[in-house]
């Protein structure tokens, strides 16, 4: 049965039974697609982990991220260590990386770093909920690099708004690059690159809008099929008629140092 003919009902209910555990997305291919940033990286934190001797990735998820850039890398660093919040993320993590001599540490994403004062030339990570740049500094040997991709402002908010309504200017732009860049200098960290660039995402079908919004929760908080039934269906109603959701994603590369 092609997707075109597939009921509300049914799309809706496969969007809702995907495992949403890690970062694989590979469940979207034919449903979604999302434009890359041109700076690929994945493939540059393989560079920066070639180089380092102890790296810190911060919310790893499922570590599929990590997994593939210390696949890439020349070498790999003599400690790396990885944190985690979501207890399936967790042993997810474990699981994968674990393999290559990696250890996941259960850690909450607004709570202290339990590692000692410049323990890390290199911390790095993708999509973090919210840096913090305290703890970032503090963990950070001196002459050491924060290397991470940042969600940026109002992403993907043609999707939230849809179901939120319009957003206020604070909430919109809470991930603004500008203020990142302050938080960061506040903290005592030099920030030497930051680049950012807005993306077009496509959604072909509502399976993969539930399942989006399934896996990535602070985009509609709360979000459940039954909250938001006739929201859901009035754009599968847009889809069917229109053609695929379009919508854009923001982000930005961050590369901080802290002074030697």
């Amino acid at each position: 049965m092609s997707q075109s003919t597939r009921t509300f009902e049914d799309l809706v209910a496969e969007g809702a039974a995907v495992p949403t555990e890690g970062w694989d997305f590979s469940w979207f291919e034919g449903r979604a697609t999302e434009q890359r940033p041109s700076w690929g990286y994945a493939v540059s934190k393989a560079a920066r982990l070639s180089e380092a001797t102890a790296a810190l990735d911060l919310q790893t998820g499922g570590g599929e991220v990590l997994d593939f850039a210390l696949g890439r890398a020349e070498r790999a660093p003599r400690l790396t260590v990885a944190t985690e919040g979501w207890p399936p993320n967790v042993a997810k993590a474990t699981a994968l990386l674990g393999p290559r001599g990696v250890a996941v540490v259960a850690v909450e994403e607004d709570a202290p770093l339990p590692f000692a004062d410049g323990a890390f030339d290199l911390v790095v990570s993708r999509h973090p909920v919210r840096p913090q740049w305290e703890e970032i500094a503090r963990v950070l040997a001196p002459g050491g690099t924060y290397f991470a991709q940042h969600v940026g402002p109002a992403s993907v908010f043609e999707l939230v708004e849809h179901f939120l309504g319009p957003q206020p200017d604070e909430v919109r732009d809470a991930r603004d690059p500008g203020r990142e860049r302050a938080g960061a200098e506040a903290a005592g960290l030099e920030v030497v690159g930051l680049r950012a660039e807005r993306l077009r995402l496509e959604f072909h079908d509502i399976a993969a809008v539930v399942h989006f919004l399934r896996k990535v929760i602070w985009m509609v908080p709360g979000f459940t099929v039954e909250a938001y039934e006739p929201r859901l269906r009035a754009l599968h109603r847009r889809i069917e008629t229109e053609g695929p959701f379009v919508a854009h994603s923001t982000r930005h590369l961050v590369d901080a140092r802290k002074p030697g």
